[in-house]
């Protein structure tokens, strides 16, 4: 039997409702599906942690599993700690070699600030840059998962892509949202001639909410459409829309009331009545792709709790909705299931461009939103990849039963939904970090000048080297 893979977690923040507690922790303990809790086949054995949380529970997690948490990423990548003595000019200073075979890079929660844009400046692209520089010095580089859109800059977020393919890195990143259960279950073949197509969601009515929640929208949509005939081929221009003016569009016909009618009756969170009454600060995101499809992402707090989908096929309409049978546990379940596959195997489950895309449209909408509202040319979006052909791991997918296979695991065996971590809540005490109170920053850095994205995509390999899956 082959030595099971070391996988490093590079995380911003640790604590119950964190999205490393949601990822790293399943790689810990197990992954919660509809068919029961699946044991990892990967270890996590080192881990950093940008800062501390007031109810910190990575610790805890770190010494129940044997996890070494380092004060450096260079250091939770080589496994090899900084010397006594001056960093790094100490005589007996070694920088040493990566040491581990996949990395989880979860820049998602904690103390940072947001910009005038209402965008808050997670550190993924330092935190990728470092693990990039650990690769560079090794001569070798290991698959990384890099949760949610890649960076709040598009600057930012194509020099990570650049940089993965430079270095040769399988690259995955992005949310839950494309393994979770759709009902009815809705995979469009490769080639489908999708004439209009909407997303229906929701935000948390937090500062960031619109940034945050928006992507999920972006991505779930992106994860439907790029199977459309022609393959993906980029984004020409973007739009996006608050308040009374999403209601005229819809009656105008800029976004299709009868595909948000499809897609909101498939969903399963929802309040009683009508979501112009329900909803009060609506916000919908227009998208023109360059071949010409117009698609929607409408956006309903107060209305919807989840996410459904609809799009128009040879004049019919077909709807799906994104529904979290077992919550959180069970959509980050599959999430790791996909990124422990690409761990194991060295192959992405899906295209990270797909999320290269979506980073890149979701800056220019809010762009568009601080402009007043404007429409925004994205000349830059000229992002072409093609779609999977083998499905990723998702519960009702040709994926779910062939993981269950591998497992030794028959669909219908396991004890059935597993709530892992809510008594984490009431553990780790004020013992259990350092003297200092409230979250500390771990590193400082310059993030220096960013180079610009000025070379197209379109006509390089649409399955360049460990980016995209095989056939």
């Amino acid at each position: 039997m082959s030595e099971r893979k070391k996988i490093a977690a590079i995380v911003t923040s640790y604590f119950v409702e964190s999205h490393a507690n949601l990822i790293v922790s399943k790689f810990a303990k197990g992954f919660p599906t509809e068919d029961g809790l699946v044991e990892p086949q990967v270890d996590v054995v080192s881990m950093y942690m940008d800062q501390l949380h007031t109810n910190d529970v990575g610790m805890g997690v770190a010494r129940e599993h044997g996890i070494e948490v380092y004060p450096s990423i260079r250091a939770a990548l080589t496994l090899q700690r900084g010397s006594e003595g001056a960093w790094p000019t100490a005589d007996d200073w070694q920088d040493g070699e990566l040491a581990v075979d996949g990395v989880l890079l979860i820049g998602e929660h904690g103390d940072y600030p947001y910009n005038e844009r209402d965008r808050r400046l997670y550190p993924r692209r330092h935190m990728f840059e470092q693990v990039c520089g650990v690769f560079s010095g090794s001569g070798r580089s290991a698959p990384v998962f890099s949760d949610k859109h890649l960076s709040y800059s598009w600057a930012d977020a194509t020099w990570m892509y650049e940089r993965a393919r430079e270095l040769d890195v399988p690259f995955m990143a992005g949310s839950s949202l494309p393994v979770t259960r759709r009902e009815p279950e809705l995979e469009h073949e490769i080639g489908t001639p999708i004439e209009e197509a909407l997303q229906i969601g929701f935000i948390n009515s937090y500062k960031t909410g619109l940034d945050s929640y928006g992507f999920h929208g972006l991505e779930a949509l992106q994860c439907m459409v790029e199977r459309r005939s022609g393959g993906e081929t980029g984004i020409a221009a973007v739009q996006c829309l608050e308040g009374e003016a999403v209601w005229e569009a819809g009656r105008t016909g800029v976004w299709s009331r009868e595909l948000a009618d499809a897609a909101e009756a498939l969903v399963e969170e929802k309040e009683a009545g009508r979501r112009e009454d329900n909803c009060p600060n609506p916000a919908v995101f227009l998208i023109e792709y360059s071949d010409g499809l117009r698609a929607a992402a409408l956006v309903l707090p107060g209305h919807l709790r989840g996410w459904g989908y609809s799009a128009r096929v040879n004049g019919r309409v077909e709807a799906t909705g994104f529904n979290r049978t077992g919550g959180l546990d069970h959509a980050f379940g599959y999430l790791g299931l996909n990124v422990q596959e690409m761990f194991i195997t060295g192959r992405p489950q899906y295209p990270v461009e797909r999320t290269l895309l979506v980073t890149g449209a979701l800056e220019a909408l809010m762009e568009s939103r601080y402009q007043g509202h404007v429409r925004i040319e994205t000349p830059n979006l000229n992002v072409a990849y093609e779609p999977y052909e083998e499905p990723p791991i998702r519960p009702g997918g040709i994926g779910h039963e062939a993981l269950l296979h591998r497992a030794g695991k028959q669909v219908g065996d396991g004890p059935g939904p597993h709530q892992l971590y809510q008594e984490q809540a009431e553990e780790q005490k004020a013992d259990e970090h350092p003297d200092e109170s409230g979250a500390t920053q771990g590193t400082a850095w310059d993030q220096g000048d960013r180079p610009s994205f000025s070379h197209s995509l379109a006509g390089r390999s649409k399955k360049g080297p460990g980016l995209c899956p095989g056939p």
